[in-house]
């Protein structure tokens, strides 16, 4: 009678957890591949579309060129458009295309951001309407939504998350070895053996390695999967989320007749208060007795995206109110940058290119793990086929 060593405590964990794990992936196996997929080729969307077509953002200064008065620029987008001016962005650098958000009437929606020249007045485009609009728009709804109607597509990406989600932490425990001195083994990836074992090696070493940024994109990308989970993850964080959005501005006083600030001062002031480089918008108030916005963040390869605040009395130019980002408790900014922890430009261009990296891993975990799966399926079932021939080469052998 053959005896079998019984199994573990930390044994019998590692089998739940694997078996965890292996059904996570092979059912949100597909789904999992393309919001990965998506997401990875979205990441530097912007930045691409700007280098495809740089007309549409940056233009050749003359010299001793002159800007035109940012209201004529309003009123020529205004012209052009047919609709109002609700946004006026001014870049920090002389040869980038000012932009103007124009929202038309009875339509809901963000608004269309016009890039028009502020030296000639040419109207030049849309942002985000020029060559690869369509392509990287295809693999936004593709990533949100998976091309289907919104109120389908979004639980599906948000359970789906939820199992990549699991299958992080549970990729976690089954990683560490059975033997705890082997843990060194699980950091390499052996690329002179055979392909089976380098995949295994890249599936376990690179889900190793992207672990807490995988676990972070999955975590904040369900506050957009589902409104429970938002109000949920606002109450653990004691902040709101996406608590910035539609925040209301405090009202001015003016005196009746009293004449708005130029644009051109309101910007002035805007940089006086805000003193750092970056890119300027203007929220225009929709009412007389709101107060002006005015929103700068600073740019760099590796710069916080947190953006300062500043209302202004657009009558008489006093501050009414200066919220600096840094200001903020922990807790806040975690809470109001959700969109930027997903997305990964948190940190700048820096952090973008370490979450391209991660999300590219994240698209290959699916399809490695199913070979690992495929292959210790094909060696069962070599198993299963070599104990039913034994004992019929050993009959033969007796006849």
């Amino acid at each position: 009678m053959s005896k079998h060593k019984k199994a573990s405590p930390w044994e019998k964990v590692r089998k739940l957890f694997n078996d965890v794990h292996l059904w996570l992936g092979l059912i949100g196996g597909i789904v999992i591949f393309l919001i990965c997929f998506s997401g990875t080729v979205y990441t530097f969307s912007s930045d691409i579309q700007r280098l495809l077509e740089p007309k549409l953002y940056t233009t050749k200064v003359a010299p001793g060129a002159q800007r035109l008065p940012p209201e004529q620029l309003v009123s020529l987008v205004e012209a052009h458009s047919g609709g109002t001016a609700v946004t006026l962005t001014v870049p920090d650098k002389a040869n980038h295309l000012v932009s103007v958000g124009v929202k038309q009437k009875g339509k809901k929606g963000r608004p269309s951001n016009y890039q028009i020249n502020p030296y000639s007045g040419e109207i030049m485009g849309i942002s985000g309407k020029g060559r690869g609009s369509e392509f990287f728009s295809f693999m936004f709804k593709l990533h949100r939504w998976l091309l289907m109607e919104t109120d389908m597509g979004r639980p599906i990406v948000g359970v789906a998350t939820l199992m990549f989600a699991f299958g992080c932490l549970t990729g976690l425990v089954i990683w560490f070895p059975k033997k705890i001195k082997n843990w060194r083994q699980g950091l390499k990836i052996k690329m002179s053996g055979n392909w089976k074992r380098t995949n295994h090696d890249l599936h376990n070493s690179l889900g190793l390695y992207s672990f807490l940024l995988l676990l972070i994109m999955s975590l904040s990308g369900l506050c957009w999967s589902f409104d429970w989970y938002k109000e949920g993850m606002s109450q653990v964080l004691g902040a709101k989320v996406f608590g910035n959005r539609g925040a209301k501005a405090p009202e001015a006083s003016f005196a009746e007749g009293a004449t708005p600030l130029s644009l051109q001062q309101l910007i002035q002031l805007g940089n006086q208060h805000i003193t750092y480089t970056g890119d300027l918008r203007l929220s225009f108030p929709e009412e007389p007795t709101e107060s002006l916005t005015i929103t700068k963040a600073k740019k760099g390869f590796i710069t916080s995206a947190g953006s300062d605040k500043l209302y202004l009395n657009p009558y008489t130019g006093e501050v009414l109110q200066l919220e600096r980002f840094s200001d903020k408790p922990l807790n806040v900014q975690v809470a109001q940058s959700m969109r930027s922890i997903h997305v990964g430009d948190i940190f700048g261009t820096f952090s973008k290119i370490i979450y391209f990296l991660a999300c590219l891993i994240a698209t290959s975990l699916p399809v490695t793990g199913v070979l690992i799966w495929w292959n210790k399926l094909k060696k069962k079932t070599k198993k299963r086929r070599s104990k039913k021939l034994k004992p019929t080469i050993e009959m033969a052998a007796v006849d």
